[in-house]
């Protein structure tokens, strides 16, 4: 936690006393993942050992914009450590600094992740917004998990400079809010062109003058909007008991006056889309490396992390070989060995690739990022958006199925989940998505909104007041267990 925190707050509430308001968020306490810089009392560690004690030489971009704007940053947010890049077959939500993550709503499954614990404090009420990062499902499968609103913004939108790397083509920072309003407000006070990040230069004339609060809408927006639902693509692969939750949704926002377009495909979801949940190597499964989502990130983090590490300060951290070698000098804290620590059974499988790449952008290396982008973009998202010759506003999804962001994380397209209801099994939450082109932010959260509302307002069985936390399992000791990853 922040120590400074409640002096900080006592200033701007003295500003706000005498007439000083900067901006909605004034004086408002919020949380950025560990793995977010800020330049003051907390760590920034990616959750790991290894970082502890080193000094960041500035703010991220999203922390300084938000202190101008007058919020308080009361303290860092546990996550996956090193926002899971680190193994491929670890216990999701866990860091070594910060222990296990757990959901109020069964504390003894899958949290959701990587940003883990910034989703958990909203969910439960610790802060009224809080930040995370998304390279592949980060903040919008732990937003989903949780009963809250998570938006994932278009790679660009954001600025990603003082945060921990690991994708130069899919990392973005993103929001969480208990409603659609609370994390558009916090959106509006991050996004913006950034000198220290050249993607964001993307966004110019593509963002709306007034930023999106404007955008925020009612139930009555719902009338002539037109959504597709990619049913082979994403839908069939949802459980029985969501289909029926989330079909009866979608009847209710089809009521309300929107056009539901059945059938818009991805054209090659048969070859991009893996049959069995969330896989980021899903093209070298198929004996394609080349067409892998994992080939490029592996390359990236390489590079990226030694670029991020060579501005610290106070720390003989400068590699990537440095922190495999730390995990393996530490295994009792950090599992370096698969099999030390039940947290992560594959020990640091994820590093000891991307150190095995050297970070020399190969041939292969484009072929992914090419094949990806291509495939998910226009032949992909865009090409499913505009199916039949129709502009579509918006696809409708079951985020609880991970292969639908990475869809969306592969092209750097925006994501914005809402709560839809919980599992009647596990007491664990899921939601509806809606994935856009890129920079359709407004789009998204016009229809996001209205949909929140439709519900929200409605006399049925996704009211809000039908989700509180059941806290199930509180009375069984939690062990860490490792698993495949969900999101990174």
């Amino acid at each position: 936690m922040n120590p400074d925190a409640l002096a900080i707050a006592a200033d701007l509430d003295y500003e706000r006393k005498n007439g000083q308001v900067r901006s909605p968020l004034h004086g408002i306490p919020f949380l950025v993942k560990d793995n977010i810089a800020s330049k003051d009392k907390l760590q920034t560690t990616a959750g790991s050992w290894a970082l502890q004690g080193s000094i960041v030489p500035r703010d991220a971009s999203v922390v300084n914009k938000l202190r101008k704007a007058g919020a308080v940053l009361m303290g860092k947010a546990t996550l996956s450590e090193w926002a899971d890049m680190r193994s491929n077959n670890y216990s999701e939500g866990y860091s070594g600094r910060g222990g296990q993550a757990r959901s109020a709503y069964n504390l003894t499954v899958n949290p959701g992740g990587s940003s883990s614990g910034s989703a958990i404090a909203v969910s439960n009420n610790v802060v009224p917004f809080a930040l995370g990062t998304e390279t592949d499902g980060s903040v919008i499968n732990p937003a989903e998990r949780n009963a809250i609103v998570g938006i994932k913004p278009t790679v660009g939108l954001t600025s990603r400079s003082g945060v921990i790397p690991e994708c130069t083509h899919q990392d973005t920072v993103g929001t969480f809010g208990k409603t659609v309003r609370d994390a558009v407000y916090a959106l509006d006070a991050i996004y913006g062109v950034d000198s220290r990040d050249n993607y964001t230069s993307a966004q110019v004339g593509r963002t709306p003058q007034g930023g999106y609060v404007p955008y925020l809408s009612t139930a009555s927006s719902l009338k002539g909007a037109k959504f597709g639902i990619p049913w082979a693509s994403f839908w069939a692969l949802a459980d029985q008991e969501q289909l029926n939750i989330l079909l009866d949704m979608v009847s209710m926002i089809k009521d309300a006056g929107a056009t539901i377009v059945n059938g818009t495909e991805l054209p090659y979801y048969k070859k991009i889309v893996s049959p069995d949940g969330w896989n980021w190597d899903y093209g070298t499964t198929r004996g394609f490396p080349n067409e892998s989502e994992y080939t490029y990130v592996k390359f990236d983090f390489y590079n990226n992390i030694a670029a991020y590490l060579s501005e610290l300060s106070n720390t003989n951290i400068r590699s990537l070989a440095d922190i495999v070698q730390y995990n393996i000098d530490n295994d009792g804290t950090e599992g370096g060995t698969p099999g030390i620590s039940p947290a992560f059974g594959s020990g640091q499988d994820g590093f000891l690739a991307s150190l095995a790449t050297g970070g020399i952008m190969n041939q292969t290396y484009w072929e992914a990022l090419a094949f990806c982008q291509r495939t998910t973009r226009e032949d992909g998202i865009d090409a499913a958006l505009y199916a039949n010759g129709a502009f579509l506003d918006a696809l409708l999804v079951p985020p609880d199925v991970g292969q639908s962001y990475q869809i969306a994380a592969q092209a750097g397209y925006p994501v914005l989940t809402i709560p839809a209801s919980v599992h009647s099994s596990s007491g664990m939450p899921f939601g509806l998505a809606l994935i856009g082109t890129a920079f359709s932010e407004a789009t998204l959260i016009k229809y996001g909104s209205a949909i929140e509302d439709l519900m929200v307002s409605s006399n049925s069985v996704y009211q809000r007041a039908m989700m509180p936390p059941q806290w199930k399992g509180y009375l069984e000791r939690n062990v860490p267990t490792a698993n495949q990853c969900f999101g990174c």
